[in-house]
């Protein structure tokens, strides 16, 4: 297994050992404070430091917030990235970014900047007290299964190995997601 790099590593520029090859993870973004839009923007340059490079975003949609009400809809998407990062050091690194675009402890599943969630990292599955992937609820939320199925609607949870698709189609959640269309 290699060497987990200090957390000063994160942001140091650095090129891909040929034994380090770069992994394929999914990503969850959402903020339904301030300038919503730009908040996740800010983020997906933000993860491009901290060596998350992204490869493609999915459209924006707005949600329905679930599990905390009142509160306004959330902006949404997902984004597949490559990174060298080892899933801990993924966590770390977004957690880093969503305090740069301004993210403060507040109330769970509350208002909040900017949220990022790790969906998928690889086929890899991590159970621990700090993190846990595949996300424990992605396949539950619309708001999370939407956007991943315009990326990758035959992407496998490795866990369950039913395709995106397939965790949409058999989704209790009744939430709305809506197309939300980006100005220029």
């Amino acid at each position: 297994m290699p060497a987990m790099l200090p957390d000063s590593d994160l942001t140091a520029p650095r090129a891909t050992p040929a034994w380090r090859a770069l992994k394929q993870v999914f990503l969850s973004l959402g903020s339904n404070l301030g300038d919503r839009v730009a908040n996740i923007r800010k983020a997906v340059e933000e993860l491009d430091r901290v060596r998350v490079k992204v490869r493609r975003v999915s459209s924006f949609f707005r949600t329905e917030p679930v599990d905390f009400s009142p509160q306004a809809w959330f902006l949404n998407c997902v984004m597949e990235a490559a990174t060298e990062l080892m899933p801990l050091q993924l966590l770390k690194a977004v957690k880093s970014v969503e305090r740069a675009v301004g993210r403060r402890p507040g109330v769970t599943s509350g208002p909040r900047l900017i949220d990022i969630d790790i969906l998928l990292y690889e086929n890899v599955v991590v159970r621990s007290s700090v993190l846990t992937i595949p996300h424990e609820r992605m396949s539950e939320r619309r708001f999370v299964l939407v956007p991943l199925r315009e990326l990758a609607p035959g992407a496998r949870h490795p866990v369950t190995k039913r395709t995106v698709l397939e965790m949409l189609q058999d989704s209790k959640d009744l939430s709305r997601v809506v197309r939300f269309k980006l100005e220029g």
